[in-house]
């Protein structure tokens, strides 16, 4: 082995062993620059859907062992502002899904490759195939296991969150969505091009709603996704490589903002 190849050898060796060191990290506890959003704005509203039953998988998800939103710090302070300028206009956020464990990630992947189920089509995915759930909708990676991106929509301030289950997720909606928030023209997790955030199969007061949410999280450095009007990262990213798999585990008395 020449002198080069020994050097590419021990980089490569050390490239491995700090992969390593950052999964193992990552399937650690809850690292100290992650925050409960409840300790940081407990006004913010949380319907955490994959720690129920209440989503397409139909079960409780892997790695939620607790109903609550965790973020990166940052993600959540900026999360605080965008709920403060809606405040004025008599809107709350309400979040459905924050950090996500890997390991509810590779769930939902056995998920999509496992056997259709009739009634998940009927309500989650009405116009594909359960086979184009995988990869287009339903990846090996997701970005919310780097801590800082969510799922969320806008509610009006006292409007009761009630369990919507079995309906489609593309039926039409009047002033609201069937959980009480405003109408986005789809339900959250609908897999279908209806929920990209661009989409000419809405009517004004849907599209009038997205801009509105799509602004407010704007305006304090969260970046939309094309294909779910839901979906928002805070950039820049403070882990940008880096997938955690630590659990959702219950906030501890007293918290930890």
């Amino acid at each position: 082995m020449t002198r080069r190849q020994l050097a590419l050898f021990h980089l490569a060796l050390i490239t491995a062993l700090s992969a390593e060191a950052v999964a193992a990290h990552a399937a650690d506890a809850m690292p100290s620059d992650f925050v409960y959003l409840r300790d940081i704005d407990p006004s913010i509203e949380q319907d955490m859907r994959y720690a129920g039953d209440d989503n397409f998988t139909g079960d409780k998800v892997p790695g939620y062992e607790a109903a609550e939103c965790v973020l990166v710090r940052q993600a959540a302070e900026a999360l605080r502002k965008v709920q403060a300028d809606l405040k004025p206009k008599h809107f709350t956020l309400r979040v459905y899904d924050c950090y996500r464990p890997t390991q509810a990630v590779d769930a939902f992947v056995a998920w999509a490759k496992a056997s259709d189920d009739p009634a998940a089509k009927a309500a989650w995915y009405p116009r594909l195939d359960k086979s184009d759930l995988f990869p287009d909708y339903i990846a090996i990676r997701s970005g919310h296991s780097r801590g800082a991106t969510l799922d969320v929509t806008l509610a009006p301030v006292g409007t009761p969150d009630t369990p919507a289950k079995g309906g489609s997720c593309i039926a039409p909606q009047a002033s609201y969505a069937p959980d009480g928030s405003l109408a986005m023209g789809t339900t959250f997790d609908c897999f279908d091009t209806k929920a990209n955030t661009e989409t000419s199969d809405l009517t004004p007061s849907e599209i009038e709603n997205r801009d509105l949410l799509r602004a407010a999280m704007q305006a304090r450095g969260f970046k939309s996704y094309p294909f779910e009007w839901w979906h928002f990262t805070f950039e820049p990213e403070p882990y940008p490589d880096t997938y955690f798999d630590f659990p959702i585990t219950p906030r501890s008395e007293g918290g930890k903002g």
